[in-house]
């Protein structure tokens, strides 16, 4: 439960509202208390039970001084308007407390609405935050439909157990307490009867409850795989059609969803059993009561009237509300903790890349970049040993090597997508690790094989991540990445929604508006990582004439798997395994007839 409480502390800013839901719950609560009282002093006076009263009481709040104000008001009511003139009065009074008690509890709805609201719109921006802030490392390993679980079911259950929650905290106890204190002024005796019988249904529903929090785990769980599942199928539609594979993703949608029915019906079960079983023992509870109190009445010695038994009978059964209210307000906190927990599980995981907070700002490139002794590691599994690796400026240096060779993990470093193991990597000899990332980040551009686009227009996609962009600079940088001429064919130009991962465009159109969209930002330092593998000869040709225009007087570190591509590079560098094994021009490399000339001779065959 400590995790949900958690959840509750992000409510201290909007700290009014629950005040306000407090209040109007209160006056909801004594404008029903009052509407129930109402007939009881008018039953006792047309019965006879009460003598009428002709002089107003005067002095003191007490029991005795409230009722004989209230039969003194009575008296002269039905002196003037009659006994039904009276009853009329009072059915209209009733009415105004109902409406009065309905206002009320609609503005305390209110307030709850606004409160919950908040809290979680804060919740999911926080976890949007962190999100973002977490390296790539996290994001390689993490389901994104784990994640997007957490953003959508998870945030539903904690906002229906928040209102819950708050209700129960605040609203019960009012309740009860005023309903009590009133079945205490009718009969101190049948109220500690009543006391006696509640705790043996509250320790019955307990013992439902406490096998919510592990039911509800399991469910979020099952929703979580099921919306993974979904977010992957609809991810590889292309490849589940192109094999014919509809029929085993659906038999493992199938199989997941099928799961997920299964414990949510388990959890359901428990949850829905809180509420019949409260009742039920209510209504025992209240038949009890109903004989105790009638053997007060009608038995020997008789020390209670039948209009007070009456009104208690009526509050007594009010009372059960507010019980029936509390356990479905508790099992829906116990359902809210495991979503609670999975909130703040991702919420502390470490961001493994961080800025120093005496991190140095960087401006301009001016020398050379570095790779000193560095070494890394996923998880304790070596990927780079030992790499030394100078790229002066305006140089280009290509990384070639077989899968898994550790190319992409070495130009991530730059970026500080990650933090080297061992080693450092420098930018005219400062430590990465002490300049503002985003500074460091600003000073390049990255293209990679899988260019992907917003679902936003030609024109946004460019200009992403900077603001106050003119459309002339969103032209000039479409016609260096040979972008524009298609760009101004599309139906409404550069103002072309593109669609979801800018499926509206072919391969070589999207590679080319992510070419205009490094080059929008003038980059100092390029990262081209497998920009033209994917494409066909003619959109390769394209592509290629944009990245030699990008790259000329630019310090370029560029990935490869067509080592036709990078022949013109300043130096070729054979990654194997984590180490360097060959360095140097295409000329010499290709000479040396070592690693490099494998892979050119390899390619050439193909």
């Amino acid at each position: 439960m400590r995790h949900f409480f958690r959840i509750l502390r992000y409510g201290r800013p909007y700290a009014r509202f629950a005040v306000l839901n407090a209040v109007f719950n209160l006056l909801a609560t004594l404008f029903h208390l009052a509407s129930l009282l109402l007939f009881i002093p008018f039953l006792r006076l047309l019965m006879g039970q009460v003598q009428p009263v002709h002089e107003r009481p005067a002095g003191g709040w007490g029991k005795e001084m409230l009722e004989g104000t209230f039969n003194w008001w009575l008296t002269q009511l039905i002196e003037h308007r009659g006994q039904l003139g009276a009853l009329a009065m009072i059915c209209l009074a009733v009415v105004l407390l109902f409406l009065l008690k309905n206002l009320c509890r609609y503005l305390a709805v209110n307030m709850i609405s606004n409160f919950r609201h908040r809290i979680i719109r804060d919740l999911r921006g926080e976890i949007h935050s962190k999100l973002l802030e977490l390296p790539l490392a996290y994001h390689n390993d993490e389901r994104k439909g784990h994640l997007l679980s957490l953003m959508t079911n998870d945030m539903q259950v904690l906002e229906f157990s928040v209102m819950l929650s708050i209700e129960m905290v605040v609203r019960e106890p009012i309740a009860v307490f005023l309903f009590l204190a009133t079945m205490v002024t009718l009969s101190p005796l049948l109220t500690l009867y009543a006391l006696l019988l509640l705790p043996v249904s509250a320790l019955l529903i307990g013992r439902i409850t406490r096998s919510l929090k592990k039911r509800s785990t399991r469910v979020q769980e099952r929703s979580a795989d099921l919306l993974a599942r979904v977010e992957e199928t609809l991810g590889g539609m292309r490849v589940v059609k192109a094999f014919n594979a509809e029929e085993p993703m659906r038999r493992r949608f199938e199989r997941e969803n099928d799961l997920l029915m299964r414990s949510g019906i388990h959890m359901m079960y428990r949850q829905d059993l809180a509420s019949p079983l409260s009742e039920t023992l209510g209504a025992a509870a209240m038949a009890a009561i109903a004989y105790l109190g009638g053997t007060l009445v009608l038995g020997p010695g008789a020390t209670l009237s039948g209009d007070s038994f009456l009104g208690f009978i009526i509050i007594f059964s009010q009372l059960l509300t507010p019980v029936k209210g509390f356990s479905q307000g508790y099992s829906a906190m116990v359902r809210g903790s495991s979503s609670a927990r999975r909130v703040f599980e991702l919420l502390a995981v470490p961001n493994t890349v961080t800025e120093r907070p005496d991190a140095r700002p960087i401006r301009a490139f001016t020398d050379k970049v570095e790779f000193r002794d560095v070494s890394f590691a996923y998880a304790d599994k070596p990927v780079l040993r030992d790499i030394n690796l100078t790229v002066p400026k305006g140089k280009s240096v290509a990384l070639v090597g077989g899968s898994g060779g550790g190319k992409t993990t070495l130009a991530g470093l730059l970026p500080r997508f990650h933090d080297v193991t061992a080693g450092s990597v420098t930018i005219d000899g400062t430590d990465i690790r002490e300049l503002r990332i985003r500074d460091l980040r600003s000073l390049m551009g990255t293209v990679t094989q899988d260019s992907l686009l917003f679902n936003d227009t030609v024109a946004a996609n460019i200009a992403f991540g900077r603001t106050g962009v003119s459309e002339a600079d969103i032209r000039r940088a479409a016609e260096v990445a040979n972008a524009h001429e298609f760009i101004t064919r599309l139906p409404q130009g550069y103002h072309t929604s593109i669609g979801d991962g800018g499926n509206r465009l072919s391969g070589g159109q999207k590679q080319r508006v992510a070419i205009a969209r490094a080059v929008l930002g003038d980059p100092a330092i390029l990262i081209l990582d497998e920009a033209t593998s994917a494409l066909d000869t003619e959109s390769e040709k394209l592509v290629q004439d944009a990245l030699f225009k990008l790259m000329k007087d630019r310090t370029s570190l560029v990935i490869a798997h067509r080592l036709s591509t990078i022949q013109h590079c300043d130096e070729i560098v054979v990654l194997d395994h984590g180490r360097i094994i060959e360095r140097g021009t295409h000329a010499e490399l290709f000479a040396a007839n070592g690693q490099y000339r494998k892979l050119c001779d390899l390619q050439a065959f193909a």
